[in-house]
């Protein structure tokens, strides 16, 4: 899908300003315009001929909301807190874009600012080259790396372009490409090993791609932080043909001559057959095997030798809750886990019963009890068994966000918080920084005050200040008065 298109995390067509404002202007109202700025071209100079700036980016401050908005949150007791509304100008946008903020940009500016991401800080390298090699050689996406290369390294190095991957929390794994352009982009530690997430480095397209699990394309002044902005870049996320797991994402990252909507769709074209690689070199599944993928999704996905279905909510609930016992669970106990309303009578659970029947056909699932026939290969189920084995670095791998973060059925969110709240104390008690910042800079880890402080005391001396300044600001809004549900952890989080 392309980034041009209206995004479901900002439904605004765009904004006038950088919508920075602070919390004195909480209530002043944000102009808006009537169309929508593409990314078809760029004012940026080009990393080959030089780094002139691209105009100013939104500071590290929290946002202003209009009146009425709540899906911003309030910050009690920030400090950094602006004051001044900083607009974008007509010469800092691409030409034609009329100064306008796409919504897909406006909302990872907004996600980068609530990270509290330094417009002008540098990404971190967080792998040495012993760590990086151990590392990247054990992954998914090792396998894929011959058919990246044959995709994009001529394309990359003739155009003095750069091809880099990188795993699923934001973490360069490869980054090759024209020589001139790789020492450019040294300057900005845009090298493997160094953290791209979105939280961690603001708004890019391999780390936005993953926090929005899309194709992203992010043109020059759209960067969050300065240091980017000279450049642009496009990128899509891979996934694990079988699960939908997403194991990192592909990107192309250069100088203005990227900046055209072909530069989206070849990513896209890359990370298929990056997927299609995979697949063809992953083993066959189990013949009449189910595998469901639930964490980090509202909605679960089955699969079954070479069909996937995604579910509804309630079918999700109902083959979480059966997958999780697979002996059965009785009509009235399955009712109770699925309902908090105590009203609702056995006939509405029969009815969806049936419904779900009908989709997966009569001989996958059974009833007196319910339960599924055939084994089933659940992704929260694998992180359990994981965790039970010690395997706490596997676990935190495959763990892709909460169980049905959106979920309100009381069996669903104790299975949830339980998995959260085991993985999360396994990861403190191990200690390791890399895991650590993993879920600290995650959508559902980064208020979790628990594992900032236990970064803050695990990572080294030199990568402190920003996990310092960050664990000070979540410090200082509990004590302002933040509740206790906005400081429990990653299973809160919607």
């Amino acid at each position: 899908m392309s980034p041009d298109g209206p995004d479901d995390l900002d439904e605004e067509a765009e904004l006038s300003d950088t919508w920075m404002a602070g919390r004195a202007e909480a209530a002043a109202e944000t102009p808006h315009g009537g169309g929508e700025a593409t990314a078809a071209a760029s004012s940026a100079t080009d990393p080959g001929h030089g780094d002139a700036p691209l105009g100013h980016c939104p500071g590290d401050r929290s946002l202003g909301r209009r009146p009425g908005d709540t899906s911003l949150g309030h910050r009690p007791g920030d400090a950094s807190l602006g004051r001044q509304r900083e607009t974008l100008s007509p010469g800092e946008a691409p030409p034609g874009s009329s100064g306008h903020v796409r919504p897909l940009v406006a909302a990872s500016w907004r996600r980068s600012a609530r990270a509290h991401v330094s417009p002008d800080g540098a990404a971190r390298v967080e792998l040495d080259e012993d760590e990086l090699a151990a590392y990247r050689d054990g992954h998914p996406l090792a396998s894929a790396m011959p058919v990246i290369r044959e995709l994009m390294g001529a394309y990359a190095t003739d155009g003095e372009h750069l091809l880099a991957v990188c795993d699923a929390a934001g973490r360069m794994l490869w980054v090759e490409g024209h020589p001139a352009t790789l020492r450019k982009a040294r300057g900005m530690n845009f090298v493997a090993g160094a953290r791209w997430s979105e939280a961690a480095a603001g708004t890019n397209a391999p780390g936005t791609a993953l926090a929005v699990d899309r194709p992203v394309q992010v043109v020059a002044a759209e960067h969050f932080r300065h240091p980017v902005r000279a450049w642009t870049c496009a990128a899509a996320p891979v996934h694990d043909p079988r699960s939908g797991r997403v194991l990192g994402a592909v990107d192309i990252t250069g100088g203005r001559r990227l900046a055209h909507p072909h530069s989206l769709g070849f990513v896209q074209a890359v990370a298929r057959a990056a997927e299609s690689q995979l697949a063809l070199l992953g083993p066959v599944p189990e013949a009449g095997r189910l595998s469901l993928s639930a964490l980090g999704r509202d909605e679960a996905l089955l699969s079954t030798g070479d069909r996937r279905v995604r579910l509804s909510r309630r079918h999700s609930e109902i083959l979480v809750l059966l997958a999780h016992r697979p002996e059965g669970i009785g009509g009235e106990e399955l009712l109770t886990l699925l309902y908090e309303n105590e009203s609702v009578t056995p006939v509405t659970l029969r009815a969806e019963l049936s419904r779900l029947r009908a989709l997966l056909g009569p001989d996958l699932l059974r009833s007196r009890p319910y339960r599924l026939a055939g084994g089933v290969d659940a992704d929260f189920a694998a992180v359990d068994r994981r965790l039970a084995s010690g395997a706490v670095a596997a676990a935190a791998g495959e763990y892709a966000g909460p169980l049905l973060p959106a979920s309100l059925a009381p069996g669903v969110v104790r299975l949830r918080e339980r998995l959260a709240d085991r993985l999360r104390a396994a990861l403190v008690e191990r200690g390791d920084p890399g895991l650590l910042a993993d879920w600290a800079y995650s959508v559902w880890g980064e208020d979790d005050l628990v594992v900032w402080r236990a970064l803050c005391a695990a990572v080294p001396a030199s990568r402190l200040a920003p996990v310092r300044a960050r664990l000070d600001s979540l410090e200082a809004e509990l004590s302002a008065g933040a509740t206790v549900l906005q400081r429990l952890g990653p299973h809160t989080r919607r």
